[in-house]
């Protein structure tokens, strides 16, 4: 999971928006993990479950936005928070359990769906524009 969030993380530019979805432990934090290395991210990026959101800045001058929803039944004031987030050309902002913002989400966004079928083997589901797909191979 890491090294596909890698080669995700060197293909992004800014302005993507990336929705994770997959059941606890399927792997969303470690692709994210991943993610912020290939963006050129040396901090160690940790789990947003309990601080909601988390940003790191990288090696270009953008940001890493992340974001865990798992815990709220509703975005509240977050909303407007992700919303200028994703309206950021120079920031990735990276969704978990993205229900309660589901609407403010745009079209070209990137949907990983990441399947625990054991504790070593994960499928995922990728919709994602053309030009990520040219970058990752």
């Amino acid at each position: 999971m890491k090294a596909l969030g890698a080669r995700f993380g060197a293909a992004l530019s800014g302005y993507e928006t990336i929705e994770l979805i997959g059941d606890v432990g399927a792997g969303k934090t470690t692709f994210v993990k991943g993610l912020a290395k290939g963006m050129g991210i040396d901090e160690d990026v940790q789990s947003p479950s309990f601080t909601i959101s988390r940003v790191y800045d990288t090696s270009t001058n953008g940001l890493l936005a992340h974001y865990d929803f798992y815990r709220l039944g509703e975005a509240g004031i977050l909303s407007e928070d992700v919303q200028e987030s994703m309206a950021d050309q120079e920031t990735v902002t990276v969704i978990e359990w993205a229900g309660i913002v589901n609407n403010s989400l745009p079209e070209t966004r990137i949907r990983i769906e990441i399947i625990a079928a054991d504790e070593t083997t994960r499928t995922l589901m990728i919709d994602t524009p053309a030009y990520i797909e040219e970058d990752i191979g």
